[in-house]
């Protein structure tokens, strides 16, 4: 059994689907894919199943949500490719992975706008198998996958003046403390930062060159917790 898994981390295609094609080797290296959402280019939803289809041909491992340009009809689709993690719960190798898409309300004109309460909710699924089990061990064994970020220092940050994450997801995060939050939706909040013990990952728009490792050390043993080995970025 392998000590370390590395997962490809990646968000923000936005239909710019020839770079997928300068990705193979990063694709050839990681043990699973996880994808924060917007396949889709902004204000052309009908973009996304062609993007989708192809990152699928990349890896045979995506966990996946929508994004704020990806219209929620086409979870569908992301459900039959069997890669959707949206408002589900699943284990990968003993690694929990659990999602939420879409952005919180901002124009009100992209496809899949959310209240920070609906976003949240999808994520009830993870509390309500800690209470069925009786064990929040989970938590520690948990991978988020959320298109909007937390707030916070980082991966939210849009410019110097302005943070365009989530509170209450921030507030969930010190609550809850995942292993690990991937996000995106804010092109320029790439980065890596701690929210209380749980590493948090924006890995930038892949369109635009973007990506992130995400590696974890696998326990030796089933009572044993995963460990965040190593989180950094990169760029094609």
């Amino acid at each position: 059994m392998k000590s370390e898994m590395k997962l490809l981390v990646l968000s923000d295609l936005h239909a710019n689907n020839q770079i997928l094609d300068k990705m193979d080797e990063l694709f050839s290296q990681a043990d699973a894919v996880l994808f924060a959402g917007d396949y889709a280019e902004c204000f052309k939803p009908e973009t996304g199943k062609e993007a989708l289809l192809k990152l699928c041909k990349k890896h045979d491992v995506i966990f996946s949500v929508l994004g704020n340009c990806d219209n929620y009809d086409f979870l569908e689709t992301l459900e039959n490719e069997d890669v959707s993690v949206e408002g589900t719960l699943v284990y990968y190798k003993g690694l929990a992975i659990a999602g939420s898409g879409g952005g919180t309300i901002f124009t009100g004109k992209t496809e899949f706008e959310r209240t920070e309460e609906e976003i949240l909710s999808d994520f009830d699924i993870v509390k309500d198998a800690v209470a069925d089990g009786g064990d929040d061990s989970l938590w520690k064994n948990l991978v988020l996958i959320s298109h909007n970020p937390p707030k916070g220092q980082l991966c939210d940050k849009v410019n110097e003046s302005l943070h365009a994450g989530s509170q209450m997801f921030t507030d969930f995060i010190l609550e809850n403390q995942p292993l690990a939050v991937v996000c995106g939706h804010i092109h320029e909040g790439i980065g890596v930062e701690k929210i209380g013990e749980t590493t948090v990952v924006n890995p930038g728009s892949l369109g635009e060159g973007h990506y992130a490792w995400l590696e974890l050390k696998v326990p030796e043993n089933e009572n044993d917790t995963w460990k965040v080995s190593k989180a950094e970025l990169g760029n094609l």
